[in-house]
Protein backbone atom coordinates (compact mmCIF):
# COMPACT_ATOMS: atom_id res chain seq x y z
CA UNK A 1 0.00 0.00 0.00
CA UNK A 2 2.72 2.67 1.44
CA UNK A 3 0.36 5.67 0.82
CA UNK A 4 1.37 9.05 2.45
CA UNK A 5 -1.31 10.35 4.89
CA UNK A 6 -1.92 12.84 2.41
CA UNK A 7 -3.31 10.49 0.12
CA UNK A 8 -6.86 10.00 1.08
CA UNK A 9 -8.68 7.10 0.61
CA UNK A 10 -12.84 7.72 0.48
CA UNK A 11 -13.55 4.46 0.09
CA UNK A 12 -12.26 0.59 1.45
CA UNK A 13 -12.31 -1.64 -1.81
CA UNK A 14 -11.97 -5.40 -1.65
CA UNK A 15 -8.57 -4.82 -3.29
CA UNK A 16 -7.31 -1.83 -1.25
CA UNK A 17 -7.94 -4.07 2.01
CA UNK A 18 -6.00 -7.08 -0.10
CA UNK A 19 -3.05 -5.15 0.18
CA UNK A 20 -3.36 -3.60 3.59
CA UNK A 21 -3.61 -6.84 4.91
CA UNK A 22 -0.72 -8.28 2.65
CA UNK A 23 1.31 -5.25 4.04
CA UNK A 24 0.74 -6.16 7.34
CA UNK A 25 1.59 -10.23 7.24
CA UNK A 26 4.33 -9.55 5.11
CA UNK A 27 5.74 -7.24 8.14
CA UNK A 28 5.64 -4.17 6.21
CA UNK A 29 3.67 -2.31 8.34
CA UNK A 30 1.66 -3.27 11.63
CA UNK A 31 -2.04 -3.33 12.48
CA UNK A 32 -1.62 -0.11 15.13
CA UNK A 33 0.52 1.98 12.03
CA UNK A 34 -2.29 1.33 10.06
CA UNK A 35 -5.15 2.00 11.71
CA UNK A 36 -3.40 5.15 12.78
CA UNK A 37 -2.37 6.21 9.61
CA UNK A 38 -5.59 5.60 7.84
CA UNK A 39 -8.27 6.35 10.42
CA UNK A 40 -9.73 2.82 10.43
CA UNK A 41 -10.73 0.79 13.72
CA UNK A 42 -7.69 -1.58 15.02
CA UNK A 43 -10.92 -4.20 15.56
CA UNK A 44 -11.78 -3.87 11.46
CA UNK A 45 -8.09 -4.19 10.20
CA UNK A 46 -7.63 -7.40 12.54
CA UNK A 47 -11.04 -8.31 11.12
CA UNK A 48 -9.87 -8.34 7.71
CA UNK A 49 -6.13 -9.77 8.46
CA UNK A 50 -7.85 -12.88 10.25
CA UNK A 51 -9.99 -13.34 7.46
CA UNK A 52 -7.39 -13.64 4.94
CA UNK A 53 -5.83 -16.05 7.42
CA UNK A 54 -9.25 -18.33 7.34
CA UNK A 55 -9.29 -17.89 3.72
CA UNK A 56 -5.27 -19.07 3.44
CA UNK A 57 -5.88 -22.27 5.71
CA UNK A 58 -9.03 -23.02 3.84
CA UNK A 59 -7.33 -23.08 0.23
CA UNK A 60 -4.70 -24.82 1.74
CA UNK A 61 -7.01 -27.90 2.80
CA UNK A 62 -7.98 -31.28 1.08
CA UNK A 63 -11.90 -30.50 0.57
CA UNK A 64 -11.78 -26.68 1.01
CA UNK A 65 -15.05 -24.72 2.55
CA UNK A 66 -17.62 -22.92 0.62
CA UNK A 67 -16.47 -19.51 1.67
CA UNK A 68 -18.74 -17.56 -1.01
CA UNK A 69 -21.45 -18.86 0.95
CA UNK A 70 -20.94 -15.81 3.08
CA UNK A 71 -17.64 -13.99 3.64
CA UNK A 72 -17.84 -14.38 7.13
CA UNK A 73 -18.93 -17.51 7.96
CA UNK A 74 -17.25 -20.74 6.84
CA UNK A 75 -19.49 -23.80 5.54
CA UNK A 76 -18.72 -27.00 4.37
CA UNK A 77 -20.75 -27.41 1.34
CA UNK A 78 -23.62 -29.91 2.18
CA UNK A 79 -24.09 -33.58 0.44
Amino acid sequence: MSMTMEDSIERWTDKRNTALVIEIIQGKTTVAEASQSFDLATSKIEAWVEDAKRGMENCLWANPLDIHESPRVCRRPST
